[in-house]
């Protein structure tokens, strides 16, 4: 990798009970994947809601990733099928708004899964090096708002 390479920056909203376990998994297994992500763990994933979304991009987040329980798992029951719905809605908007709705993910990752998390967090990150940067971010004083 290139100094100048573009590394993109990826906001992870991980559920408490399926993938922000899947993703300690992938650490203390030591599975090796970029450094591209900051995760920010919630109870549900369900409790994303989509202006957090919005505001991680204009801070700067080149990429969103949004994780939680396997479909039918969800410790709240049906949490991750609001999710699911959700996201959806929000990739529509971001479309809507002339925004590459493709650097939105949903994906379902259960504690057991942390092979899985670190091949998502490889995949995601290569797409948005295609994609480039994120050219919504506010500048400056605006970022802080």
């Amino acid at each position: 990798m290139t100094e100048n390479e573009f590394q993109p920056k990826i906001v992870v909203f991980a559920c408490n009970w399926c993938s922000y376990a899947g993703a300690d998994l992938a650490g203390v297994s030591r599975i090796q994947y970029p450094p591209t992500i900051r995760i920010i763990r919630v109870m549900c994933s369900s409790r994303v809601d989509p202006a957090f979304i919005l505001k991680a991009f204009l801070r700067g987040a080149d990429g969103v990733l949004v994780a939680g329980c396997h479909l039918g798992d969800c410790h709240y029951i049906e949490g991750n099928y609001n999710t699911e719905k959700r996201i959806k809605e929000t990739m529509k908007a971001l479309e809507h708004m002339g925004f590459e709705a493709k650097r939105l993910r949903l994906e379902w990752i259960s504690a057991s899964e942390g092979p899985k998390f670190a091949n998502v967090v490889r995949e995601f990150t290569e797409e948005l090096k295609e994609l480039g940067p994120n050219h919504i971010r506010k500048t400056g004083d605006d970022a802080n708002g």
